[in-house]
């Protein structure tokens, strides 16, 4: 393995420890990007279940024609997201940006989700 993957690891670790430290019982939405598409969803880490998920490949975004690797396929897929957490009845998670920097897409899906509903 590489340095940088070993470095990557590291990071992702050391966030996911320090969420599950504060999150107190709160689900966790993890954010997953990569150079196409953005991947988030809502886990549940007592059950070990996914509560709700969206991504940038599903046919309601593609349909769309948003591409998955900008900023608004993040907007989208973060709405998303936030409308099908609140229908399961998830207000409040922990913003688990998994070891990316919160910029760009990952910042922009965040500032989606909690407009449309989601606290944290």
């Amino acid at each position: 393995m590489s340095r940088a993957k070993v470095t990557n690891a590291r990071r992702k670790q050391r966030v996911r420890l320090s969420l599950r430290r504060s999150a107190g019982g709160r689900p966790r939405l993890s954010v997953f990007r990569s150079s196409k598409h953005i991947y988030a969803q809502v886990i549940d880490d007592q059950k070990g279940e996914t509560i709700a998920s969206a991504s940038s490949m599903e046919k309601e975004m593609r349909s769309a024609g948003n591409t998955g690797a900008d900023i608004d396929a993040a907007k989208a897929v973060g709405k998303l997201l936030a409308e099908r957490a609140v229908k399961a009845g998830i207000k409040e998670v922990v913003f688990d940006r998994g070891g990316y920097l919160y910029h760009g897409r990952v910042k922009a899906l965040a500032d989606a989700a909690r407009e449309s509903g989601l606290s944290f």
